[in-house]
């Protein structure tokens, strides 16, 4: 009997839900009611399994906690922000750090490091949220995805590469916040990736890297796939 894909659906700005051969649902960097970017018909879910927190600004984590609330899932995030989602009555909080790993379901989950900052907007004060990060996402048959959050390039996105060969990369491509498509095609040669979802664009003006200049920047990568997913569309690998 063929396995159950993995299926991939881009909600916008770097929010991601999947879902894994055995079901189970899960969404990365939970922004759907107030990202604009998010079809209408996709901001509700009528199950969750996984939450995936890479830090904790706003255009990451604002449902968070409501869908916490709602669905119960395993809230997957660093130290200090699975302190915060618990003060806020999330249950099931499963907190590591950078270089840790665990199982969640189906998924064996790798933390690692983010260039970026992570204060959590909480009552108008800004509080300490541990740091930024992002995530080797490996299935049980065997495929890897690298979800880098915000972050900026860092040179040991090579390490990552050869520690653990992600097969697809998440990357950020709007400037401004995160790398540009420039500092990510560097990203595309460090990971020695064949994928690539570029992401976190074209939410707000300022937000101005696109998907054709990543191609065309890493047009010298061969073997190298720039999936250009709209939002709201859905892929299956």
């Amino acid at each position: 009997m063929k396995a159950n894909p993995i299926r991939i659906t881009w909600l916008g700005h770097s929010t991601f839900k999947l879902v894994t051969p055995d079901q189970n649902v899960v969404v990365i960097d939970p922004w759907v009611m107030g990202n604009p970017s998010c079809p209408e018909p996709l901001k509700k879910f009528e199950r969750l399994d996984i939450l995936l927190l890479t830090h904790g600004h706003f255009d990451h984590i604002g449902d968070a906690v409501e869908l916490a609330r709602r669905h119960s899932p395993d809230v997957v995030g660093i130290f200090e922000l699975c302190h915060w989602m618990e003060s806020k009555a999330a249950t099931k909080t499963r907190p590591m750090n950078k270089g840790g790993c665990q199982q969640v379901k189906d998924l064996r989950l790798t933390m690692v490091h983010a260039d970026h900052s992570c204060g959590i907007l909480d009552d108008g004060k800004i509080i300490y949220g541990g740091e930024a990060v992002g995530y080797m996402i490996e299935f049980s048959n065997g495929f890897k995805i690298y979800h880098a959050g915000d972050t900026n390039l860092f040179g040991d996105m090579k390490l990552i590469g050869e520690l653990y060969q992600p097969d697809l990369a998440m990357l950020p491509i709007g400037d401004l916040f995160t790398m540009s498509p420039r500092e990510a095609a560097y990203a595309c040669q460090f990971l020695e990736v064949k994928k690539v979802i570029p992401m976190h664009f074209g939410t707000f003006p300022p937000l101005t890297g696109t998907p054709q200049q990543l191609k065309e920047l890493t047009g010298h990568l061969k073997g190298l796939e720039v999936v250009r997913m709209k939002p709201g569309e859905t892929i299956e690998l």
